[in-house]
């Protein structure tokens, strides 16, 4: 009788498992295919017009607050949209939850290194999550169509995002290298696009929202008061 029992639990046990690796693969799949158009070629996105912003997504910064080599490739490439009219205005959006952590602080001063004017880049500083940074665009930075700069693997999930938000967005890979880990986030990634498959059909309010800096204005509305050069 028992093992009557452990072999019927067994079986529905292991058809649970089957089901639920069958869903999220399944919902990988939708969210890869139904935004693989929306990913363009660098000179594909210089032809689209009326475009608010380019939002260039936060990674690591290094304790000396340089960017992470993933981070330096997302604002390379942001950068060169920029410089070739794809939009008129850069929105960083990063981790700035404690002090001594300042994500859009280095990549700002990384873009204004490189010529561009302070008044066209606005950081934002609560870009905690992919959707959270999206939400904020539309929200907080009244970006209605953005161009998103990260990684091609992480472009799906946070394609799909705007989508569910409502946003006209297009993504621009930032592939310069080969990253150390990358299998790893790639098997990582499959279940945070499940999570944000499900975050985008329930819609809640990112962390902080706040007042409306429109992205058309001035980009130094958004700084944080200390804009000192970052450490080499």
């Amino acid at each position: 009788m028992k093992k009557r029992i452990w072999k019927r639990l067994f079986i529905a046990l292991l058809c649970l498992a089957l089901i639920s690796g069958v869903t999220v693969l399944g919902i990988n799949g939708h969210v890869k295919k139904s935004t693989a158009d929306q990913i363009l070629s660098p000179e594909e996105a210089a032809t689209l017009t009326d475009v608010d912003c380019i939002l260039v997504l936060g990674c690591y910064v290094h304790d000396s607050g340089r960017p992470s080599d993933m981070l330096a490739d997302r604002l390379r490439r942001g950068i060169e949209l920029y410089q070739s009219g794809a939009a008129p205005k850069l929105l960083m959006s990063g981790d700035h939850g404690q002090k001594d952590y300042n994500e859009v602080k280095a990549m700002k001063l990384e873009a204004m290194d490189e010529g561009i004017p302070s008044e066209d880049i606005f950081m934002d500083h609560a870009g905690f999550s992919t959707y959270e940074s999206i939400f904020r665009a539309r929200d907080v930075f009244a970006a209605d169509k953005i161009i998103i700069v990260t990684q091609e693997y992480h472009l799906y999930r946070a394609l799909h995002v705007a989508n569910a938000l409502g946003v006209e967005a297009y993504g621009v890979a930032a592939d310069y290298h080969t990253y150390v880990g990358q299998a790893y986030r790639e098997l990582r990634e499959i279940l945070a696009r499940n999570k944000d498959f499900a975050t985008s059909i329930l819609k809640p309010e990112p962390t902080y929202l706040g007042d409306v800096i429109p992205v058309s204005g001035d980009g130094d509305l958004t700084n944080d008061g200390d804009m000192e050069p970052v450490l080499s």
